[in-house]
């Protein structure tokens, strides 16, 4: 699919559904190559074959994907765009089903994407200092 058709069938889901900026659903759509290519080399030992990315294998490639992509900021961007948590992803992923842009098995739930894990867990903490480290110190910030 070329960009410009991309663009324009994310223009009529987010006329749909207000939630997402229209570069979370370009995040997403990268993060999903992203996902495969990291799959393909884990598996570079078996038969070379499009395989289905499932829901928890998806939420930890875009999790790599963006602490690749915005290293410290990861939360900010995201959070910018509207995806605050894990089931935000998988309602972008859902809705890009929806518009056949991206296809699903008979088994393939939105429940999939719930909480595999906590966005300043998985986006802010990699960055913090670590506890004891001379001169450095620990900050939370309220979600």
């Amino acid at each position: 699919m070329q960009d410009s058709e991309f663009a324009e069938i994310v223009a009529l889901i987010c006329k749909d559904d207000t939630r997402y900026s229209p570069k979370a659903y370009e995040f997403v759509r990268l993060g999903l190559d992203h996902t495969v290519k990291e799959l393909r080399k884990k598996e570079a030992g078996r038969a070379e074959r499009s395989r289905h990315v499932s829901g928890p294998e998806l939420l930890e490639g875009f999790r790599c994907f963006a602490l690749d992509q915005y290293g410290p900021m990861a939360k900010t961007v995201l959070n910018s765009w509207g995806i605050e948590r894990c089931r935000d992803f998988g309602d972008i992923v859902f809705n890009l089903i929806e518009y056949k842009i991206f296809s699903k098995t008979d088994s393939d739930r939105p429940e999939d994407f719930e909480s595999l894990y906590e966005f300043e867990e998985a986006f802010v903490k990699p960055f913090q200092p670590v506890r004891g480290h001379r001169g450095g110190s620990r900050t939370s910030s309220a979600s």
